[in-house]
């Protein structure tokens, strides 16, 4: 990888990092199910005129959008609607490898290594002193629906394997039009038929306009360009060494929140933080000369 390339990878991973951080902003305005519904349909609509859908099979690209777009955003907006920290929140969403992993090897066949093994090991080690640190703070429940996200994540990366899709980029725009109806359909039955329109209506007043810039940051940056950026890294250098720059969203993410927000974790969370980086860096290559799995290089487009 040359220099360039590395410092693109910075670039996505910081963008990625403070898109928690939008995450935040949106869901202190919106009702979270509505606001995830939202944030997949802004990008439909412009999808379904103008982008041509890729030649791949519909159950596959239903499965990358039901897991990746629906299961993964609905879970995650529930966490942090429900006190999950927002630096926390895009460590824990990194449960996704392991679970791809997991995932691969027991629905698709696929060889799990014994460094894979030990690696996934290591990071559910972390995850545990995690979830026991915000368990002492009466607050488990939002770090389980922030691992929910991360199977459902798992679940759409397998989608996406299976798919085998030649045009990523196109893949992955086509995914977004999957989540929007089931978003709002839940949006309406939990939250609601008119509390997220009216909470739209009102985004475009003098306080609610934080709310649509943290929505456009999302789609924009974290999206389109994140996305954008992150597909030339993956065609132009080999998976394995891209995916390690997903390991940096969380760091950023812990950053930012604790700059911007005063979201100072405990000793214990950032403890459990590293060994799950840790974890996830040894569980990402196999033995030498096999080629690096993917769970890591499908990008963390939150």
């Amino acid at each position: 990888m040359n220099t360039r390339d590395r410092l693109l990878g910075l670039t996505v991973a910081v963008l990625w990092g403070l898109n928690f951080l939008a995450i935040r902003v949106g869901l202190d305005h919106f009702p979270p199910f509505f606001f995830a519904g939202l944030r997949f349909l802004v990008i439909a609509v412009p999808v379904l005129l103008f982008v041509r859908r890729p030649d791949v099979p519909i159950k596959w690209l239903l499965l990358y959008g039901f897991g990746f777009g629906f299961a993964q955003f609905a879970f995650l907006f529930a966490a942090m609607n429900a006190g999950m920290p927002t630096g926390l929140a895009s460590l824990v969403l990194q449960s996704s490898a392991p679970f791809t992993i997991v995932l691969g090897a027991l629905l698709l066949r696929e060889h799990v290594s014994r460094r894979q093994i030990l690696g996934i090991t290591i990071a559910i080690a972390g995850m545990c002193l995690i979830g026991y640190d915000r368990s002492q703070a009466a607050s488990l429940v939002p770090v389980v629906l922030t691992l929910l996200a991360g199977l459902g994540w798992a679940f759409g990366n397998l989608g996406n394997r299976l798919a085998k899709s030649t045009e990523p980029m196109r893949l992955m725009l086509w995914m977004c039009v999957v989540p929007p109806i089931p978003m709002l359909a839940l949006s309406a039955a939990t939250e609601g038929p008119t509390t997220g329109w009216r909470a739209l209506a009102e985004s475009f007043s003098a306080t609610g306009w934080p709310a649509l810039a943290g929505l456009a940051y999302i789609v924009l940056v974290g999206t389109i360009a994140g996305s954008g950026l992150w597909t030339v890294l993956i065609s132009r250098n080999p998976a394995g060494v891209v995916a390690p720059f997903s390991l940096l969203v969380p760091v950023v993410g812990i950053g930012a929140a604790w700059i911007f927000l005063a979201e100072i974790p405990t000793v214990l969370s950032l403890i459990g933080a590293a060994v799950v980086i840790v974890g996830s860096v040894g569980g990402m290559a196999s033995r030498r000369g096999a080629a690096a799995p993917a769970p890591l290089a499908e990008p963390l487009r939150v």
